[in-house]
């Protein structure tokens, strides 16, 4: 299986909010209660504001087979702000694959530090990238609490 991976472009606004619904309401039915998964993603997020979202963001996108496998976002400042994978690829490599241009991304802007809110689903893998978890925390949306972890990487 081969993953590609690209920047990402505008016209990708609804691919990327629909995989990100999938991916919750989906993807992580194994760690959150189906009220969690509705309180975090409601609705299929709008692409014009999901586009919108996104072009504040330095975005990559996976493919296998020409379609979308999943996404990562990253600030100017460091924090991965979105990490999904579609639910038909979790554990085959898209993450890490993803991860690494984020990696050298912080890394070639002069930054000593990457963090983020990891979800229960995303805390192992982040992990396995040496990054350590700073506090749990429960956010809360549309009242509903959902765990999660603040976590950051320090990089050399």
């Amino acid at each position: 299986m081969e993953i590609t991976i690209r920047d990402f472009d505008e016209k990708d606004a609804a691919a990327t909010a629909r995989l990100f619904f999938e991916s919750v309401r989906r993807g992580a039915a194994t760690r959150y209660s189906e009220a969690q998964r509705q309180a975090w993603a409601p609705d299929l997020p709008d692409p014009a504001e999901w586009r919108d979202r996104l072009g504040g963001l330095r975005t990559w996108i996976a493919e296998v087979e020409g379609k979308m496998a999943g996404f990562m976002s990253v600030t100017p400042t460091g924090h991965l702000d979105l990490a999904f994978v579609h639910p038909d690829w979790i554990g085959a490599g898209v993450a890490k694959a993803l991860y690494g241009p984020v990696e050298q991304y912080a890394r070639q802007s002069g930054l000593s530090r990457l963090t983020s809110d990891a979800s229960l689903l995303a805390r192992p893998f982040f992990e396995r990238q040496g990054w350590q978890v700073l506090r749990e925390q429960q956010p809360v949306r549309n009242g509903v609490a959902l765990a999660n972890f603040r976590m950051e990487k320090t990089l050399d």
